[in-house]
């Protein structure tokens, strides 16, 4: 029976709202708040979406071993607070962790039951669509998103434990809920 998920995917591809489209479909799900440097996107809101912090505060909390996980991900930091992750453990909880891929297998390592999931763009050109969308990116910073995705979806093909392409998030969504539960009942 799995109880923890990890939910990866390359940029632009849309981890974020399918997480919070499986948060309302499956109201057990227990999703950690990240805490990040990066700087908030207008709709975003700290303590909701991310906890934003400094790089100080970042750096201090991976010294005092705050986080389960954590990566630099384009030049910013991300981190998987740990006592979140191991209380709702305790508490029986499932728990969905919305990370990237060198967090996916850091996690795996950690917890060998983990159930690694990841998702796929429709197409190369839909995925940087969705990037150049979304973000004010300049031409440098999309091509390294791009390469960075190439990398990992050789991760997500090698080390995931299923993989989804994403054509449409409700049904993508759909699908990932229904493996969270049937894995859950085991």
């Amino acid at each position: 029976m799995h109880r923890i998920f990890v939910l990866s995917a390359p940029s632009g591809t849309g981890k974020t709202t399918i997480a919070a489209e499986l948060k309302k479909r499956l109201k057990d799900l227990h999703i950690p708040v990240t805490y990040t440097t990066k700087q908030p996107r207008p709709e975003e809101k700290d303590g909701r979406d991310y906890h934003f912090v400094t790089p100080g505060k970042f750096r201090r909390m991976v010294r005092e071993g705050k986080f389960i996980e954590w990566a630099e991900v384009y030049g910013n930091y991300y981190g998987t607070p740990g006592n979140e992750v191991l209380d709702n453990i305790k508490r029986g909880k499932r728990l969905l962790l919305t990370i990237d891929t060198q967090g996916g297998l850091k996690i795996k390592k950690l917890f060998p039951g983990a159930l690694l999931i990841g998702i796929l763009p429709p197409s190369l050109a839909e995925q940087e669509a969705r990037i150049r969308k979304r973000s004010r990116l300049s031409e440098g910073e999309i091509r390294e998103r791009m390469e960075a995705a190439r990398k990992e979806r050789k991760v997500l093909f090698s080390h995931y434990d299923v993989r989804f392409i994403n054509r449409d998030f409700l049904a993508t969504a759909r699908k990932i809920a229904k493996v969270i539960n049937k894995s859950s009942e085991k």
